[in-house]
């Protein structure tokens, strides 16, 4: 048995089933992997696994490609996978990082039945609309939206793979997506109806219900927290935008004191400039003061500041679910989010007839919103808390186990 991080929640439910972990954090031994997992997801697992240290996981790595990145990623995806094979054999393989070019391998030269469990698709009918009207965004640069010449190239490049995306996903005799917005993308891209569904991913939302929900305001000030990795497309730029808006009406006025935490992974160094360029985005427009990075803090200290938030902020288009968008509605704070993507379609909808958040799409959007939230009686935030913290439940890890088991089931048949 093989399986992503993610997976094993579900499959170390199986009894006489080895569950094996290809990883390439090679520099770490299988107790800290474990122990990491825990202190920073809060997950715990109840039976040993085995993990398969690999070697070539450069391959995969942006970096390595600075032009063609999917595809150059995807085909080294391949290799990775080749010596993924040589080390470890399974009976069934589950792909949850993404690696879909892999599926046929383990499939076809490996012999295994073989499932994938699909956070993002590799490539989207977004991606491929942005490209095609030309619009500039974090995935496609101005030098070429500026070119048409460019920008058509660059749309039959996409087209390309996306039909080779397509092909190889479609070998999965299991497919389960994370949103409602994945499916729409993979059952376009990968035309595999009748093996795909919807499983929503595990939110430790158990964690966070300990949370007293009524207002606990001990000082005037309100915070306003975003919990989200440091990536370009969670768009944290548009977050400092429309706080700094925000405090430009309020300090028109005698109003409470607002403060704006940004919580978030730093994955490489890439991601710590990212972070750079935002402190200076913040002196820039002169909130530097009032503006906290919390970075690759544990979960505690994460709870701590959900517990004391007010709003929590979310503003990436398009994102595939929005874990860190449950997480801050099962805490207690009033979500507002992207008005796209997982949040629109899945998680900030009416429970029971009653609003559960906000939605919001540029720096207006969010400014008025946020003063609109602030302004609301006490009583009024709490009913929409109360709200959005019923509706996550459908988000906990037993429904996730539940679901998952099921879909897989058919491969161990």
């Amino acid at each position: 048995m093989v399986a992503g991080g993610l997976c094993l929640c579900g499959l170390i439910r199986y009894r006489n089933v080895t569950c094996v972990v290809y990883t390439g954090d090679k520099d770490a031994t299988g107790e800290e992997i474990v122990e990491g997992a825990f202190r920073r997801f809060n997950i715990k697992l109840p039976h040993p696994v085995k993990f398969v240290f690999l070697e070539k996981r450069y391959l995969v790595e942006a970096s390595l490609y600075p032009h063609f990145t999917l595809l150059g990623q995807s085909l080294g995806s391949v290799f990775l996978g080749w010596e993924a094979l040589l080390k470890c054999v399974p009976d069934i393989y589950i792909d949850s990082m993404g690696y879909a070019f892999t599926l046929p391998l383990f499939k076809y030269l490996g012999g295994c039945r073989v499932g994938c469990y699909v956070h993002y698709p590799t490539i989207s009918t977004d991606m491929l609309s942005i490209v095609r009207n030309q619009d500039t965004r974090f995935n496609n640069a101005a030098f070429i939206t500026n070119n048409p010449l460019l920008s058509k190239f660059k749309l039959v490049y996409y087209y390309f793979f996306a039909f080779m995306y397509g092909l190889v996903g479609s070998c999965s005799d299991v497919i389960m997506v994370n949103s409602s917005w994945t499916l729409n993308h993979i059952l376009s891209l990968w035309r595999a109806g009748a093996c795909t569904g919807v499983v929503y991913p595990p939110c430790d939302v158990q964690t966070f219900l300990d949370i007293p929900l009524e207002e606990k305001k001990s000082t005037p000030e309100y915070s306003i927290v975003s919990v989200s990795q440091f990536r370009p497309e969670k768009d944290h730029p548009l977050q400092i935008r429309a706080f700094a808006k925000l405090l430009k009406e309020k300090r028109l006025g005698q109003q409470p004191s607002l403060k704006l935490i940004l919580i978030g992974g730093c994955r490489n160094q890439q991601d710590e400039e990212r972070v750079d360029n935002l402190k200076r985005l913040c002196v820039e427009l002169g909130v530097s003061n009032d503006v906290t990075f919390r970075i690759n803090i544990p979960f505690e200290e994460l709870k701590r500041h959900l517990a004391e938030a007010t709003i929590g902020l979310h503003t990436m288009w398009n994102e595939h679910f929005g874990i860190g968008v449950v997480e801050c509605m099962a805490a207690g704070t009033i979500i507002l989010a992207h008005n796209s993507g997982g949040p629109k379609l899945d998680i900030v909808v009416p429970y029971e007839g009653h609003i559960t958040g906000f939605l919001a799409e540029n720096e207006d959007n969010y400014a008025e919103t946020m003063a609109y939230i602030l302004s609301l009686p006490p009583e009024k935030r709490l009913e929409i808390r109360e709200n959005a913290r019923r509706s996550v439940h459908r988000f906990s890890d037993q429904h996730f186990e539940e679901a998952f088991l099921l879909s897989v089931d058919p491969l161990f048949k």
